[in-house]
């Protein structure tokens, strides 16, 4: 479990950099009794340096790597009036 919460925290940061370089990133890990919750949350970059090129296989291989370990993988837009992308890996204990 902690392999896969180490890489997906990994690929969160990496995707951050890539598409929104110079927004800063955010970790969170809570444990909690029946549960391991990593957060992996952007500020988003300013539109003349949003970069949405990429083949998308992060988020892929981050949900396959969630689900073999009966998890889940939630990736997305903040809600507004937030700005930004927030990766969220839930893992049972």
């Amino acid at each position: 479990m902690a392999q896969a919460v180490i890489r997906t925290a990994q690929e969160a940061i990496t995707n951050a950099h890539r598409h929104a370089p110079g927004a800063k990133v955010s970790l969170l890990l809570e444990y909690q009794d029946q549960l391991v919750r990593l957060t992996v949350t952007d500020t988003g970059a300013p539109a003349a340096h949003r970069n949405e090129s990429g083949s998308g296989m992060g988020l892929v291989g981050m949900r396959e790597r969630a689900s073999l370990l009966d998890g889940t993988l939630h990736a997305g837009p903040l809600e507004p009036p937030a700005r930004g992308w927030a990766v969220r890996l839930e893992l049972p204990r």
